[in-house]
Formats: C-alpha cells, sequence, structure tokens
C-alpha cells in the first residue's frame, strides 16, 4: 500500500462540511469519488480535522491509503482535472505509511474574517461577516487576552456537543485591521471543540460593540454556561489556515 498527503484548499459554501452526511454533499465524498475515479480503486481520506458546514479551507490537510501504482504527477493532474472549481488540490505527495493526517496533527490555525462598516457590501460577501456596528478593538483585544491558556472552554462548545473532556490550549489569538473595514481574527489551538472558534468569535464581537466588558470573560469561562457567551458567528467568515506537525 502506498500513503499519500494532500494539501487542500476549498470553498465550503454548497457543502455540508468535511465528513459525508446522508443529508448532503460533502468535501470527503467528493474528493473519495474523484480520487477513486482517477486511480480505479474505493478509496478512503482522512481529514486533520472536520469542518462544518460552510466552513472554507486554504489549507486543509488529508491522507489516504491506496494499492495503485499510477505516479503521484499523474494523481494530481487527473484529481485537479475532475474536482469540481470549488475544490482544489495544491499538493500531492507520497509520505511514510504510519503518517495519518488527524492523529500525526499537533495543532490548527483558523482566521476569521469580518467586514466592518456601515454598508452591506455585496461582493465577497460568502467570505466574511458583516457587522455594521461600530467595532472597539482595543477592548476586543483585551478580551482576547483572558483567553489564551489552558481552560475549560464548555461556554463556547456547541450546544448538545458529547465531548466530556472540554480542556482545551489557547496559543495565540490576535486581531488585526485590515483595509476596507476588513478585520481577522486568527486563532491557534492544539484542538478545538465543535464551533470554538465561531463562539469566540460572537462573544468578541459583543464586547467590541459594548454589550460585554472584556472582564466578563473570566467569569463566562470559570461558569461554562454557553448561554452566558456571545452568539455563534456565521460559518462562512471562518477559513482553515494551517495544519501543524
Amino acid at each position: 500500500m502506498r500513503n499519500f498527503k494532500m494539501i487542500l484548499e476549498y470553498d465550503g459554501t454548497a457543502y455540508c462540511g468535511w465528513q459525508r452526511q446522508k443529508n448532503g454533499i460533502s468535501i470527503q465524498q467528493i474528493l473519495e469519488e474523484t480520487v477513486a475515479r482517477i486511480i480505479g480503486e474505493n478509496v478512503s481520506i482522512i481529514a486533520s480535522g472536520r469542518t462544518d458546514a460552510g466552513v472554507h479551507a486554504t489549507h486543509q490537510v488529508a491522507s489516504f491509503k491506496v494499492q495503485s501504482s499510477l505516479p503521484v504527477n499523474k494523481i494530481f493532474l487527473g484529481v485537479n482535472s475532475v474536482l469540481p472549481e470549488d475544490i482544489v488540490v495544491k499538493d500531492l505527495q507520497e509520505v511514510p505509511p504510519d503518517f495519518n493526517a488527524l492523529k500525526d496533527a499537533k495543532g490548527k490555525v483558523y482566521v476569521y474574517r469580518i467586514r466592518n462598516q456601515r454598508v452591506r457590501p455585496v461582493l465577497g460577501r460568502q467570505y466574511y461577516w458583516f457587522v455594521r456596528f461600530p467595532l472597539d478593538l482595543v477592548r476586543m483585544r483585551e478580551a482576547a487576552s483572558y483567553l489564551t491558556g489552558e481552560h475549560d472552554f464548555s461556554c463556547f462548545c456547541a450546544t448538545g456537543c458529547d465531548i466530556k473532556n472540554r480542556i482545551r490550549t489557547l496559543g495565540n489569538i490576535t486581531i488585526d485591521q485590515r483595509e476596507n473595514g476588513m478585520l481577522e481574527i486568527t486563532v491557534e489551538s492544539s484542538g478545538f471543540l465543535r464551533h470554538m472558534v465561531r463562539n469566540i468569535v460572537g462573544t468578541l464581537v459583543d464586547v467590541g460593540r459594548g454589550k460585554l466588558q472584556p472582564e466578563d470573560i473570566p467569569e463566562i469561562i470559570a461558569g461554562g454556561d454557553r448561554k452566558k457567551a456571545g452568539v455563534a458567528a456565521p460559518a462562512h467568515g471562518l477559513f482553515l489556515k494551517e495544519v501543524k506537525y
């Protein structure tokens, strides 16, 4: 068996997320069907982690094993020639047999994009959250400083999540202002809970609007109550930027 590692970029708008599901088309399904078509055998593709419906990726990592003897470049070109326009394999390489995109991942970096201006923009709206209310970045950065380190992030976990251990270590979180009112919130951690980044972003926006105070964050974390934190930011503003190994 040969083992392959692929780097993917995709627009998650039209998909129900990474993982195969009965109620929609997933990124995983499209990739597995495409690779199988090129190499002539069924394949199971493992990602570094699931992305939810509507979430994008500029650097998702996945791995799969096949018996095919096709050269790497032919598989790479063949797969990209068949994939839809909203998914692309940026790189494909053969790796040692013990590499596993999920188990070997040491951390991930997500970026959330917010367009903060008074008038609703049209172009690119599927790639950021439009927030018309002025946001105080100083207050948001102060609030973000309370989130770094090891905490029980139950208050930022999706309602109904069945994961019992919700202790995670947030290594870094930055808020940068770009041109045309664009804000980028970058969050890095060795592991994330479901909707964790989106819930953190929604809470930071509430701080920026003055609905919450920066000093409320430690109390929200300690309480572990999802209802005390902000609403989940929309999925379409979130990008998986990097996977660390």
